[in-house]
């Protein structure tokens, strides 16, 4: 039977922060060796190189929140600065707001989930502890 490491010796294994930075440049958080995307937001079954099966994960929504909330804080800033600044029609507004939104946006969903993903590894949630879930929080186990 093998023994759960807890405490400090848990936290020592796997550092939140080197992870989460290691997902964010969408390597391996276990070896920072490997790819951790195989499409653009396609999160890979496994590292290539050491093996660390991901295909467990349970990022879900929360890429997208964190970025809409990031995007969103930046752009208002941007928005009412420039308002500030020069008297530009909505229209003006509209052509360089809605491309450099929507170019910010897909420039960092992948960097954002591969740091969800790191997160999650490192606080060995959804799987990443190396035992199975309950049934009850994640029911696609009942017939594996």
């Amino acid at each position: 039977m093998e023994t759960q490491v807890f405490g400090a010796a848990a936290a020592a294994e796997r550092p939140i922060g080197q992870s989460i930075f290691r997902g964010m440049m969408c390597r391996c958080p276990n070896c920072n060796e490997g790819k951790l995307f195989n499409r653009y937001l396609k999160v890979a079954d496994r590292c290539d190189k050491c093996g660390e099966d991901f295909h467990h994960h349970r990022a879900d929504d929360l890429p997208a929140y964190l970025v809409v909330t990031i995007v969103g804080h930046i752009m208002v800033g941007v928005y009412m600065g420039l308002e500030k600044m020069f008297d530009l029609g909505i229209w003006t507004h509209l052509a360089y707001l809605g491309p450099l939104t929507l170019a910010m946006t897909l420039a960092m969903l992948p960097p954002v989930k591969g740091g969800v993903v790191g997160l999650q590894w490192a606080c060995r949630m959804h799987g990443f502890s190396g035992e199975k879930e309950a049934l009850e929080t994640h029911p696609e186990l009942q017939n594996s």
